[in-house]
């Protein structure tokens, strides 16, 4: 620019040629006369306008500046003779090559006292686009963050969010009064790490370490959601959200907005928890299994113990005078609490009691009390010890109906510094119940069918025949899964001959069908047995068969093994040897033990399961003798099977435990065996004869 001063000033000329101001880096151009003939133009000026045509007037050879009036000053300048500067001046210039384009210059134009034999005016130009543009971007961005800063304190004192501006190191140094009103604190509290008191308790350590985690590893953004205390003292929860502000790289500071989300987290609170409830319910097709998922629905997300206690299958509701009695059939607390919480049981509730208002009245009953002093009759007698152990200090009683009927009651308590059990989480709890009532309904429903079948299963169980010469036990233990019912059965009694039929079977299914099934084949072979009672068990279990296919096609697969056991002395008297004659249709095959421990099993005489063969196929029977002092045991396959073990396996087992057994007396053998199994998926039902001792 030094140079452009320095001929910018030059009024008169000092008789050097003009070819001096060729290798100038500012744009020189000499016009004469009136009409300014252009005379002189140096490198630099026909770079910045383009080569222009010397001897013609400048206005003919700019004609593309002529619009925009810098010409005219030539005219002024010619005639008094006074220089004019103009400073940036927007020019659009226009190139050979027919494009546009807007510039900025700062000129000067000096008159000259003679160019050739007239007066002249002197033009120098230097460009100065680079550094108006320059000026207007930082005058833009100078705006625009003056803008950005109005808008952020507008922002500030108009919104209801809590704003605040942490340092690179998270802490607090700038807030809004927002977040002052809503804490009920002031400025001085809440700065620096001041404001991470006002955290739930039980949120805050969890809070604390998330976002010093935040301030190591700088995210793109920070989001957490916790529970935020009020000016009255409640909680409830927000969403904060934090971004880094960074320049070059560097974080400079954290822009941070708190955002009240209570109604939303409550209703996906309560969304999740009910599709929970419907789930969790039909995990179990049992009726403790279902009320315990239920109870691990409850807790911990609404309260921090639930115990559910099952009213008698009885539609008749209690009196006001008499006791209830419930029984205890889920227990669940949340973890980190105290154990002891009490047995499964039966409990015996006064008719005062809350449980038994609750189930006479048909509605909850909500009870708040100082920590660790639960009234008597808010909770059960056996729980009581451990409630005020743990603290409690609210519960809830409430009446879980299914299919119009109160089946039973739950009782839901909170203890230490949870707050007491409220009114929308009372009613959460009656929704829980009701979006598992379908899953309930059905337990119970199989529930009662169970019993009914098991009840029929076992009627038909009878004991043994007394008999003077032969002993005889039996045992049956129902699979150790609640919600199956087996169609295992055994019987023995005496026939007119005086021989003794065993009979063992098992009908396949575990439920009600099965039972009845069971039921329908063990009075049948009864029957068939009875009226055949010179026929060879084969041909006994062949009508049996024939019978099934033709009465009932339906009543299922069964197994069975017949055995008829009989003095073989003249007469049949007890002097001569006993002998068994059977027949085994798909059954595991029965086991003969010696006195002296020697044990096999007795293959002779297989044949298919009932219902495959044509009822004209006969069924072979085989003799076996029966040594004094020894043993046949008819068993079914529940007694043998193991899962992730072969059949022959546990065949073996069997084999060699009962070869150990063989002195004991029968009762006690198949009382062992029982006690033995390691089975428990199926039931086990077994029958076992003892010959006399020589």
């Amino acid at each position: 620019m030094s140079d452009f001063l320095m001929l910018s000033d030059l009024e008169e000329p000092s008789g050097l040629p003009l070819e001096v101001f060729d290798p100038a880096p500012v744009g020189v151009l000499v016009c004469r006369g009136e009409e300014h003939i252009l005379t002189y133009m140096n490198a630099a000026y026909r770079a910045a306008f383009g080569d222009r045509p010397l001897g013609t007037p400048i206005r003919q050879a700019f004609a593309d500046l002529t619009e925009q009036g810098y010409l005219d000053l030539l005219d002024l300048v010619f005639r008094d003779g006074k220089p004019v500067r103009v400073a940036a001046a927007p020019v659009t210039v226009r190139y050979a090559h027919g494009g546009f384009e807007q510039r900025y210059f700062s000129f000067s134009m000096s008159r000259i006292a003679s160019v050739g034999d007239e007066s002249g005016v002197l033009i120098v130009a230097a460009e100065v686009t680079g550094e108006v543009t320059a000026a207007q971007r930082a005058r833009t961005l100078a705006e625009e963050r003056r803008r950005a800063l109005l808008r952020y304190r507008s922002l500030v004192a108009t919104t209801t969010e809590k704003i605040w501006v942490a340092d690179p190191e998270g802490r607090l140094v700038e807030g809004s009064r927002e977040w002052e009103l809503v804490t009920g604190r002031p400025w001085e509290e809440l700065r620096g790490a001041g404001w991470l008191d006002t955290a739930h308790p039980d949120d805050r350590g969890a809070l604390t370490e998330a976002w010093s985690r935040a301030v190591d590893e700088v995210p793109d953004s920070f989001e957490y959601v916790y529970r935020l205390r009020h000016a009255d003292g409640t909680y409830r929860h927000c969403a904060l959200r934090a971004v880094p502000v960074r320049d070059a790289g560097t974080v400079l500071e954290w822009m941070a907005t708190c955002t009240d989300i209570e109604e939303r987290w409550r209703q996906d609170r309560r969304n999740g928890i009910l599709a929970r409830a419907a789930a969790a319910a039909t995990e179990s097709g049992s009726v403790p299994g279902a009320f315990a998922a239920l109870g691990r629905v409850v807790v911990p997300d609404l309260a921090d113990e639930c115990g559910i206690y099952l009213l008698p299958d009885s539609s008749e509701s209690p009196s006001e005078n008499t006791l209830l009695v419930v029984e205890r059939v889920s227990a669940t607390a949340r973890e980190g609490l105290p154990s002891g919480l009490p047995p499964l049981r039966k409990e015996h509730l006064d008719p005062g009691h809350a449980l038994a208002r609750a189930v006479r009245e048909r509605r909850p009953i909500h009870a708040s009390f100082p920590p660790g002093d639960v009234p008597a009759d808010i909770a059960p007698q056996s729980a009581l010890p451990w409630l005020n152990r743990v603290g409690a200090h609210s519960g809830v009683i409430l009446p879980v109906l299914v299919d119009g009927t109160v089946a039973a009651v739950a009782a839901a308590f909170v203890c230490g510094t949870r707050e007491p059990i409220g009114a929308a989480d009372r009613t959460l709890l009656r929704e829980v119940v009701e979006q598992a009532h379908d899953a309930l309904s059905h337990a119970l429903r199989l529930q009662r069918t169970q019993q009914v079948a098991l009840a029929m299963q076992r009627s038909l169980l009878t004991e043994p025949p007394d008999l003077p010469d032969l002993r005889i036990a039996a045992r049956y233990l129902p699979s150790l899964s609640a919600d199956e019912v087996g169609g295992d059965w055994y019987d023995s009694f005496r026939l007119p001959d005086g021989s003794v039929l065993l009979i063992i079977g098992d009908v396949a299914g575990h439920d009600l069908r099965a039972a009845v099934a069971m039921g329908k084949m063990r009075n049948m072979l009864r029957a068939l047995a009875a009226d055949h009672a010179d026929r060879p068990p084969g041909d006994v279990v062949r009508r049996l068969d024939a019978a099934a296919q033709a009465l009932d096609p339906a009543v299922g697969t069964t197994t069975c093994v017949v055995a008829r056991v009989r003095n073989a002395g003249e007469g049949g008297g007890a002097e001569g040897p006993w002998r068994v004659a059977y027949t085994v249709a798909g059954h595991p095959p029965p086991l003969l033990i010696t006195e002296d421990g020697d044990a096999r099993f007795l293959e002779d005489a297989h044949s298919p399961l009932l219902g495959v063969l044509p009822p004209d196929v006969p069924r072979g029977s085989a003799t076996e003798d029966l040594p004094p002092g020894g043993t046949l045991l008819l068993y079914t396959d529940g007694l043998v099977e193991c899962p992730g073990e072969s059949l022959d396996a546990g065949l073996e087992r069997l084999r060699r435990r009962t070869a150990a057994l063989a002195r004991e007396p029968v009762e006690v053998l198949c009382d062992d065996l029982v006690a033995a199994t390691v089975g428990g998926r199926d039931d086990i039902a077994l029958i076992a004869l003892r010959s006399p001792v020589a």
